[in-house]
């Protein structure tokens, strides 16, 4: 199937800015939906939602999908990019946060941009590993670990840590393996692609949430709207821009989110809960700043040429 070449707009460039203060802020609207709900529901919760409100939308716009009537393979990767993108790393974050630390947690995240510069290389036409691409990815990488300190790879001692650790970096996998295969579809409308992805992976995470879980609990109020926060804003609305620019822009440049979800999550917790800001804050913005200046020089060239 023929891909086209990543166009870099400043749109796209926006969207990226938006996911990475969107997914920044989740991980602390997170903490305060888990006083109220156990993990595996809040994911179905939240990935539920979204699905219901995405599919008025798509409804009311015609539920337009692929252009051409899609093959028996593109159907099923269609479906193999519901299960990773979304609901597969949700539930395998819910469980390996138990064990780990948050910091490792931020790593993990952050390492995306690491997995995904090498897979596109081989499978993405116009997303070649170049030197500059890689000197950039593993200098933000460097900033991302300098920022989160000591806590990046310590301990917590807990029994199941190194399962833990697995299922945080397998989400990770998740995450950029899943950019792969969304820029590789045929044409597609982006609202369609958003809306078919959350309702693949609402269907696989409700009855994974029962059989593990039991029953779905009732919530409170101020839990319920929490959930829906959540389904609104860092799932609904965030799947539609991150189809976009991987669909757009390519998975290389998608992946410059995941740098700066651990540098938004410090900022806010600093600003909302009064949280210390590690010393090293500027050393790390520098280097991840850098290293997607460097990593994306082409691109920003590119933009400010037009």
């Amino acid at each position: 199937m023929s891909t086209p070449q990543p166009d870099f707009t400043g749109r796209s460039w926006l969207f990226v800015a938006i996911l990475g203060l969107t997914w920044g802020g989740t991980f602390l609207v997170t903490e305060v939906a888990l006083r109220g709900i156990t993990p595996f529901w809040l994911a179905a919760g939240r990935i539920g939602f979204g699905a219901v409100l995405m599919s008025a939308i798509w409804l009311a716009m015609g539920a337009r999908l692929f252009h051409e009537k899609p093959s028996a393979r593109t159907r099923t990767t269609l479906a193999i990019i519901g299960a990773f993108s979304t609901a597969v790393p949700f539930m395998l974050l819910a469980w390996g946060q138990q064990y780990v630390t948050g910091g490792f947690a931020g790593v993990s995240m952050a390492a995306v941009a690491l997995m995904v510069l090498p897979l596109a290389h081989f499978l993405v036409p116009g997303e070649r590993m170049t030197w500059r691409k890689s000197l950039g990815f593993l200098i933000g990488f460097a900033g991302v670990v300098i920022l989160i300190g000591a806590q990046a790879f310590e301990s917590t001692g807990a029994s199941l840590e190194t399962p833990g650790r697995i299922a945080c970096l397998s989400a990770a996998m998740c995450y950029g393996l899943s950019s792969i295969l969304m820029r590789r579809l045929p044409a597609v409308d982006t609202i369609g692609l958003a809306t078919a992805l959350l309702l693949i992976a609402a269907c696989i995470t409700i009855p994974v949430a029962i059989i593990v879980e039991g029953p779905p609990p009732l919530p409170e109020t101020d839990t319920l709207l929490v959930i829906a926060f959540l389904g609104l804003i860092p799932t609904a609305a965030a799947n539609f821009l991150r189809t976009y620019v991987v669909r757009t822009a390519g998975p290389v440049f998608m992946s410059l989110t995941n740098y700066q979800v651990p540098l938004w999550s410090v900022l806010l917790g600093a600003w909302l809960l009064n949280e210390p800001l590690p010393p090293s804050l500027l050393w790390a913005m520098v280097l991840i700043l850098a290293g997607v200046g460097l990593s994306q020089y082409g691109a920003f060239k590119r933009l400010f040429g037009r």
